[in-house]
């Protein structure tokens, strides 16, 4: 008479999804480690397995390339200035629901957020605009259409007489607006944090969001 077979030992679903856990923050921790050890993404996904201390395949399973690592790093940053946005939000008072009220909404809590410290991480991480660099000026582009999404899903409900599309246009101009605000601000002044860079931030954002707002105006 045969034995029966005897399963082979399984890991529990807790201890699994610890270790995968453990996993994707070691990856994301050695890839912010070396970016800053070398002023940018110069590094390999073999060079990143190593000192994650994990298998090559390992940061395949979480995450489909090298650059969504990257993008990872980033959305990092981006989600604290969401958290702060949707905090700013919350606290004031409901708009009439129109583009107007929509625009002021979003306009004065981009004012009140720290977009220059989430824009400096950026550039250590993609490495400063370059227009001979287009996979860096995708990440970025990628990065913050993600913020996008985000910021979308906030507002909307806080005014249900937008229509969707023109909600969609409005938050679309204003985070291009952003993108493009940003590369003349670290080219002006070297990503300074100070109060002269900070300055200069509120200067060119100023510039942006009244440029856009004039589309943007109570039809009625």
């Amino acid at each position: 008479m045969t034995s029966p077979a005897v399963p082979a030992p399984t890991v529990a679903p807790d201890r699994r999804a610890a270790l995968k856990a453990r996993h994707r923050s070691a990856i994301l921790a050695a890839a912010r480690e070396l970016v800053d050890e070398r002023g940018g993404p110069q590094f390999t996904v073999d060079e990143l397995a190593e000192r994650a201390d994990v298998a090559r395949r390992t940061i395949f399973n979480h995450f489909a390339s090298l650059d969504e690592v990257l993008l990872r790093l980033c959305g990092d940053a981006l989600d604290v200035l969401i958290d702060d946005f949707v905090a700013t939000v919350a606290a004031a008072p409901v708009g009439e629901g129109t583009r107007a009220s929509l625009f002021d909404d979003i306009a004065s809590s981009i004012r009140s957020t720290d977009l220059p410290g989430a824009i400096a991480s950026i550039t250590i991480v993609f490495g400063p605009p370059d227009p001979d660099d287009p996979r860096g000026r995708a990440l970025s582009d990628e990065a913050f259409a993600r913020v996008a999404a985000r910021l979308l899903d906030e507002v909307v409900p806080r005014n249900p007489g937008v229509d969707r599309l023109e909600a969609e246009i409005l938050v679309g101009s204003l985070i291009n607006g952003i993108i493009v605000v940003a590369g003349h601000w670290v080219r002006s002044t070297g990503i300074r944090l100070d109060d002269e860079g900070r300055d200069a931030w509120q200067g060119l954002l100023t510039t942006m969001i009244e440029s856009v707002r004039s589309g943007y105006r109570p039809t009625s």
